[in-house]
């Protein structure tokens, strides 16, 4: 480097020009304290209280951890840090919902057995598949589905288009058409093969159908099946929306509904044709009846009449893996009358057909593109009530719901479980 002319000392290293500061950013310097000062503050601070932190670097704040609070992943629920912030790693904690933060683990397990699936789908029908399993689906998706999609829109066409001929002319009661004679036959017949024609469709090819006898059943209601009455409703245990186009196939009895199911196109008039018990669910009103009076005198009137159809209902109300059985709702028994069990069965290999925590749309996709599909039915003896049974309609259920779990051989679980839920 050449030297300037006017440094003096060529071999002192040059300083670095610096450009001043802008005005607004120049502060006054604090001067450094005396030793002095600096020995009278330390005797100071060392009488007083702790002297607070420096202050930690800005985070942001997580939500307080419940009591309970499970980790992630293994490991214990940890404190949070003096920042407020959970300590990272592995034991980074999620917070339970509060009517399950102070249940133990074992207990949160029990209580959403009856929902988790175990098929090769996985959780919510989203985990992770075998590469054989993707391609079978794949190819399921590209050539089997729409062939059956194309098949159930015919075979519901098909019988919107007998229940059309079969309620011309007919007269309406209370805005049902009021069907007789052979009206009712050509309904009820072709209801039950496209029913049946409808489960084909899904791909439930063969129906295993069990008629089991009980000794002691046999015992009381031999020669009081006519003294006793016809069974007033079918109960059985829910599993899927499957469940209906069987018992459709079978029986055809009818249904609760919405009272907007009415007013749909194509089902609004299948419905009817149904003899299904329309209720408006949200309406409050004193007028109103509720479900359970229409439920109740609709049993009555089916145990004393045959030409009234067989009510369907699901004592449980919602739908579960098929491997445990809810507690009983009461309304199928509020009417004292005799009812019929079903048991049904969904063996499979690969996807299960139970509807338990799984959107809607996903599993009749998931549904539909699977080659076979499989259904065991066992139907038990008419169940007649005892005298304490008929004043007792929660005792009567039990007791229903204990035969059937006998004979399903599934996990019968106890009411306080899913009073929460």
């Amino acid at each position: 480097m050449r030297p300037s002319p006017s440094d003096p000392d060529p071999t002192r290293p040059r300083r670095r020009f610096r450009p001043p500061l802008p005005h607004h950013l120049v502060t006054a310097r604090r001067p450094l304290p005396s030793p002095a000062a600096s020995a009278d503050q330390t005797e100071s601070s060392s009488s007083q209280t702790r002297a607070a932190p420096a202050p930690a670097p800005l985070l942001r704040r997580a939500a307080p951890i419940r009591p309970g609070a499970r980790p992630l992943r293994g490991g214990r629920a940890m404190a949070l840090d003096t920042a407020g912030a959970p300590p990272p790693g592995p034991d980074a904690v999620r917070p339970l919902p509060s009517d399950a933060a102070d249940a133990p683990a074992e207990e949160l397990d029990a209580r959403y057995a009856p929902y988790a699936r175990r098929d090769a789908y996985g959780v919510m029908g989203r985990g992770p598949l075998a590469p054989a399993e993707a391609a079978r689906l794949a190819l399921a998706a590209a050539v089997l589905l729409p062939l059956r999609l194309v098949a159930g829109m015919l075979v519901v066409l098909l019988y919107y288009l007998v229940c059309r001929v079969c309620t011309l002319f007919a007269a309406a009661d209370g805005g049902r058409p009021r069907l007789a004679g052979w009206r009712r036959r050509a309904v009820l017949r072709a209801g039950c093969s496209l029913s049946r024609a409808m489960l084909f469709v899904f791909g439930f090819y063969w129906i295993r159908e069990t008629n089991k006898r009980l000794p002691s059943a046999e015992d009381v209601n031999q020669g009081r099946s006519e003294e006793l009455g016809r069974p007033g409703a079918i109960v059985s245990n829910h599993v899927s929306y499957v469940d209906i186009l069987y018992h459709m196939s079978a029986s055809f009895p009818s249904f609760v509904a919405k009272e907007s199911v009415s007013r749909l196109p194509l089902i609004g008039l299948i419905s009817k044709c149904l003899g299904c018990i329309f209720v408006q669910r949200e309406s409050k009103s004193s007028d109103s009846k509720g479900v359970s009076g229409a439920v109740t005198e609709r049993v009555r009137e089916v145990s004393q009449d045959k030409n009234t159809p067989m009510m369907l209902l699901f004592p449980e109300g919602t739908t579960t893996n098929g491997d445990y059985l809810l507690p009983f709702k009461t309304g199928a028994f509020l009417a004292s009358a005799p009812v019929q069990p079903v048991i049904l069965r969904y063996p499979y290999r690969r996807f299960s057909p139970a509807w338990d925590s799984m959107d809607g749309a996903r599993h009749v996709f998931l549904l539909l593109c699977q080659f076979v599909n499989y259904m065991e039915v066992v139907r038990l003896p008419v169940y007649y009530p005892s005298e304490q049974e008929k004043e007792d309609p929660k005792l009567y259920a039990n007791n229903v719901r204990k035969l059937i779990s006998m004979e399903h051989m599934t996990t019968s679980l106890s009411a306080g479980q899913f009073d929460s839920f």
